[in-house]
């Protein structure tokens, strides 16, 4: 059965999806979006993840540089999970009236608090820090022994990590 064009952009896209993804994680590789083009771009991370990986920098993918892309990308995506730092600094706070990201990544934490804790206020995780937010981080504190201001600064974060990691 003949190699069909479709079925060629489908291995293009697949390969610059690996090289995507290798690119989030290796700053050497410059990041190509999956589009079945084999263009200048893609042909640009190819060469640079030969020169980084020990293969002949030609900017063609044969099948040793198809399988050691295809092998890195697979280390990547299975390796343990990577910290995620969100806490933007030691004096930065989060309080009532907060929104986004990182109110939401609190709540979510205070809710598996509450599921470990029958003292500990149920909220919904709504990414806006609420009455109920503000209760709840409260609680924790007070079950922390830290001071009940219901404010998350860096100390009371640091509990709540510990606290999940301990959970974990």
């Amino acid at each position: 059965m003949p190699y069909t064009e479709q079925q060629k952009k489908e291995h293009i896209r697949e390969l610059q999806s690996y090289l995507y993804g290798i690119s989030l994680f290796d700053r050497r590789i410059p990041q190509v979006l999956p589009d079945g083009t084999y263009d200048e771009s893609t042909m640009q991370a190819v060469k640079a993840f030969q020169r980084a990986y020990g293969l002949p920098d030609t900017g063609e993918t044969d099948t040793a540089t198809w399988d050691r892309i295809a092998a890195v990308y697979r280390d990547y995506i299975e390796e343990a999970p990577a910290a995620y730092h969100v806490f933007p600094s030691r004096s930065f706070k989060v309080c009532r009236g907060d929104s986004g990201e990182l109110v939401y990544i609190i709540q979510a934490m205070l809710m598996k608090a509450a599921a470990w804790y029958d003292n500990m206020p149920k909220i919904s995780v709504s990414g806006e820090f609420d009455e109920a937010s503000f209760r709840a981080v409260r609680a924790f504190q007070s079950c922390c022994g830290i001071a009940e201001s219901g404010t998350v600064d860096c100390i009371t974060w640091n509990m709540l990590v510990r606290f999940l990691e301990d959970k974990a």
